[in-house]
């Protein structure tokens, strides 16, 4: 009988040059068309910019806590109930606030156009290490559309 393939079941290796598992799975959500070198290397410019542009922080914790900043605690999800739908709002889960921060900053990054992407990357990660930028905005819509549903919480299942 075949082994099933699992997600869980592939381990994810730490990248080559800071040895952790978040930076690996950055770049592989950067990546495009399978090409990981230029992801990693894009990935890798952004920081030495980050690295000159952040004094006193090392560009390792810039880019930690900038995705822990633009991480989402709450968001809406639609519910049907009766023939209405409510726009209910639900605390989310690790994993997806991860995907979510992750997706949010190569969003907004990949928006911005005139420069290289590892310049692109590196502002984006910078504004979001200071609690700004459009990722930032992009989660402060999703925290301000579920307090506005608040009433709507019973909903939740």
């Amino acid at each position: 009988m075949a082994k099933k393939f699992t997600a869980s079941s592939q381990q994810l290796k730490p990248d080559p040059k800071y040895n952790s598992k978040l930076v690996s799975k950055f770049v592989n959500c950067l990546m495009w068309g399978g090409k990981k070198s230029t992801a990693q290397k894009v990935f890798y410019d952004a920081m030495n910019i980050i690295g000159k542009n952040v004094k006193d922080v090392e560009a390792l914790e810039v880019f930690e806590k900038a995705i822990n900043n633009v991480k989402p605690l709450l968001e809406v999800r639609s519910k049907r109930i009766g023939g209405a739908s409510y726009q209910v709002p639900m605390q989310v889960n690790i994993r997806r606030q991860q995907t979510l921060a992750f997706r949010w900053i190569l969003t907004s990054a990949r928006g911005k156009k005139g420069k290289p992407m590892r310049e692109r990357l590196a502002s984006e990660l910078i504004d979001a290490y200071n609690a700004r930028g459009s990722a930032m905005t992009t989660r402060e819509n999703i925290h301000r559309m579920a307090e506005a549903n608040k009433a709507f919480a019973h909903f939740a299942w």
